[in-house]
């Protein structure tokens, strides 16, 4: 199969995983089950995700690529630090709050095997926690910010930007937030940021 084709097919497996996902839950959410909707080879799927848990490992890896992307790319710039927060803001926040987040983390709280949460937090907060360290770690350097222990710097930032809007869209009491609400947040986020470790 060519790559284009592939891509494409594999966008189509996982939009189906999601709608089976809403519809069951992670547990009531099988190969089979996502295949038949996909309208896919059972086969196909597990030749190209191994299980349940690489499909998920696929989704989250996928849902967080724009942001991990980002802060690559950004980390290879010499773009000053708080420039580098004011982009992955919006950026950060849209997906953390976005439905396709919402659904697996949804899905990761009735989980009881812990499986899918387990997934996420690999593939998601630990592939980009790291990354945002760094660009802490650049604005120290910088002078911008002074703090002693990147970690904390991070999780402050996260605080401040996300707050409460990831769980209360979990469980239903906030829309989806809108693209100048992200930007505004960000800005606040930063601002507040700066007061507390400038």
């Amino acid at each position: 199969m060519r790559e284009e084709n592939r891509s494409l097919r594999q966008r189509q497996i996982e939009a189906a995983a999601y709608e089976v996902l809403e519809a069951k839950g992670y547990g009531g959410t099988s190969m089979l089950g996502i295949a038949r909707q996909a309208r896919a080879s059972n086969e196909t799927l597990y030749n190209w995700y191994g299980d349940k848990q690489g499909l998920f490992k696929a989704l989250v890896t996928r849902n967080a690529e724009e942001v991990k992307n980002h802060l690559e790319s950004e980390l290879k710039t010499d773009h000053d630090s708080l420039s580098i927060l004011d982009t992955l803001g919006p950026k950060l926040l849209a997906l953390l709050t976005g439905d396709r987040a919402v659904a697996l983390n949804r899905a990761a709280a009735s989980d009881s095997s812990g499986e899918l949460g387990a997934t996420l937090s690999t593939a998601g907060r630990e592939a980009v926690f790291p990354l945002l360290e760094k660009v802490l770690l650049r604005a120290r350097n910088e002078g911008r910010l002074d703090f002693k222990d990147a970690g904390e710097a991070a999780g402050l930032y996260l605080d401040l930007l996300i707050g409460d809007q990831q769980i209360r869209r979990v469980i239903g009491r906030l829309p989806s937030p809108s693209r100048s609400f992200c930007e505004e947040r960000s800005k606040r986020a930063l601002r507040h940021l700066c007061r507390l470790l400038g």
